[in-house]
């Protein structure tokens, strides 16, 4: 049945490369979002406890709040949530979890999904700086669903709700990825245009024999 299944498989990406290629796309995704989901809680409970959780980390104040506070791009206040923003030890927690998630969706996507034979040096940085964007795209969104989702949870189910506000707060960072990573890695994974076949080489017709 499995070799089976990969001669079908074989016949629709040949058919529809496109979409075969979204299929995997989407399913090598949520493979990084199940991970993500999984490693987040974990890192964050350990950062839990240590005393970066009341270390403050609020950088890049772009703007002013409706309260008058100063609006950060990375906004974790000290303390836990939902009183404080979590401090260090969620920024840690978040990024970590994000790295590793992304470094593996990086190979992945690559050999399997794009089949790029691009140079990897390349294709890294350029994935690289894409990742760089989306995190400070996604810091920035954060400072307006964060605190309102946790506050929400916790408030309604304590313990239980802080672990779904994690849930959901990763969810919105995978969709983010999902959403924008597509088309880039479209660009980036392309495949290394086949060398240009070497004209034939026409043979010289043979000097006339000595006379």
């Amino acid at each position: 049945m499995f070799s089976r299944t990969r001669r079908a498989w074989a016949r629709f990406a040949e058919d529809r490369p496109a979409v075969a290629e979204f299929v995997l796309f989407t399913a090598i995704s949520m493979g990084m979002t199940v991970l993500q989901l999984a490693l987040m809680p974990v890192l964050k409970w350990v950062f839990g406890l240590t005393p970066l959780v009341d270390t403050a980390f609020q950088v890049l104040g772009v703007n002013t709040n409706a309260d008058g506070s100063t609006f950060f791009v990375f906004d974790y206040a000290a303390g836990a949530l939902p009183a404080g923003g979590g401090g260090l030890a969620y920024f840690l927690a978040v990024q970590i979890t994000l790295a590793i998630a992304q470094i593996i969706n990086f190979f992945l996507q690559r050999t399997v999904t794009f089949k790029s034979d691009t140079n990897v040096w390349r294709a890294a940085a350029w994935y690289a700086f894409a990742y760089v964007v989306i995190t400070f795209a996604a810091a920035w969104l954060q400072g307006f669903y964060k605190d309102p989702i946790y506050r929400w949870m916790i408030e309604r189910w304590g313990s239980t709700g802080e672990a779904g506000a994690d849930v959901v707060t990763m969810i919105i960072n995978a969709l983010l990825s999902f959403v924008v990573f597509f088309p880039i890695l479209k660009i980036i994974f392309r495949k290394a245009p086949a060398d240009a076949a070497e004209p034939a080489t026409i043979p010289t017709p043979s000097g006339a024999g000595a006379r």
